[in-house]
């Protein structure tokens, strides 16, 4: 056990403008051919812990016991994609302070190496969380864990697509995370079981939530964009420890694998709107609840068809599209307009403009 408290369906058509990891920065991927449905985001219901949290990796509060597990971890690119070979899974809870993600991650070769908090986790195998607490698909958080218990949390205004970069010097204050092996840690002489997680994320710690920065809990119903990820390098044994493994033509690593809880549809976790959708019940664990969809899910769909339209347009002609007819989609609901900085359109009190942040 390892405890390091501080005080502080896109469809399948996609066109690739180029490979880009999941959670780094790279060219972004641009939809060529989108569904006018709404993507099948997953939905977990947060029940509200009734007992004090102590957070030590291990998940044996008789809370968590009442807390659902998250269903299994897909392929980042959708279930069309193999099945994971390790089985991932999450859950959460929540109380008047603080946000709990717990996660179980099955792993026969426990392996990690870095031990400098803000290093770029994702180099080890990890798990990931990712938090858009208003929903705009900016200005949202992502935390990385490795099974030494070491962390990277960052902040990004907005999304790669749309400029980034990513503020490392962000701190989640007040978080505390934990991990507990079951297994021994790099060695290779052994098959482990796997390992979990534990973290704390104080309310208060995200400035951007409904109602701004407070200690205020969510509103009961609240509903937050969220996503896991999990980094998985292919890896071989000798008598000395893990190597990660090459591509024999390249002599350089393979590409890792990416398992994430609600699917992205690209290789790319920076795709906010591909998110979960976690609502938060004042319900206690144990408690059976149904989370509701996605509020105002097709408006919100439908002005980020026009968002990935303006986009491709943008790419062609050098400049944005000021009606919709030129874009080639109708959508009667739509107000379109070109402004001094791009464009604007509207639906139903929703707006989306050329910087891509989606607002009421």
């Amino acid at each position: 056990m390892l405890v390091r408290p501080r005080s502080l369906s896109l469809i399948p058509g996609l066109l690739a403008l180029a490979a880009c990891t999941a959670s780094r920065p790279g060219p972004q991927v641009i939809p060529s051919d989108v569904s006018e449905t709404p993507p099948d985001v997953r939905r977990y219901a947060a029940l509200r812990a009734d007992q004090p949290m102590t957070i030590d990796g291990r998940l044996d509060e008789a809370a968590w016991a009442g807390a659902p597990w998250s269903d299994p971890f897909v392929d980042i690119q959708g279930a069309w994609r193999p099945a994971p070979e390790y089985r991932t899974r999450a859950k959460m809870l929540w109380d008047s302070t603080a946000l709990y993600i717990g996660a179980e991650l099955v792993e026969p070769h426990l392996w990690a190496t870095l031990t400098e908090h803000d290093a770029v986790i994702f180099r080890d195998n990890d798990f990931e969380v990712f938090l858009d607490p208003d929903g705009d698909t900016h200005r949202y958080y992502e935390l990385e864990i490795n099974a030494l218990g070491t962390t990277w949390d960052l902040f990004l205004d907005t999304p790669y697509r749309d400029g980034g970069p990513a503020r490392n010097e962000f701190e989640i204050a007040g978080l505390e995370s934990a991990v507990s092996l079951d297994g021994t840690l790099n060695d290779p002489s052994d098959i482990d079981r796997g390992w979990t997680v534990e973290l704390k994320i104080p309310f208060a710690a995200l400035p951007d939530r409904p109602g701004g920065a407070s200690a205020r809990p969510p509103a009961e119903g609240e509903q937050w964009r969220v996503n896991f990820s999990r980094v998985q390098w292919r890896l071989d044994r000798d008598s000395t420890g893990y190597l990660k493994r090459l591509d024999p033509h390249t002599l350089k690593p393979l590409p890792e694998d990416n398992w994430v809880w609600s699917p992205q549809d690209a290789i790319n976790m920076h795709m906010p709107e591909m998110w979960g959708v976690v609502e938060f019940s004042a319900l206690p664990p144990g408690s059976s609840v149904t989370p509701r969809p996605l509020g105002d899910a097709g408006t919100r769909w439908t002005l980020r068809r026009v968002y990935y339209a303006q986009r491709r347009y943008l790419a062609e002609h050098g400049h944005y599209a000021g009606r919709l007819d030129e874009l080639g989609i109708v959508m009667p609901a739509v107000i379109m307009a070109r402004t001094r900085g791009g464009y604007e359109a509207r639906m139903a009190g929703w707006m989306v403009d050329q910087t891509g942040r989606l607002g009421r």
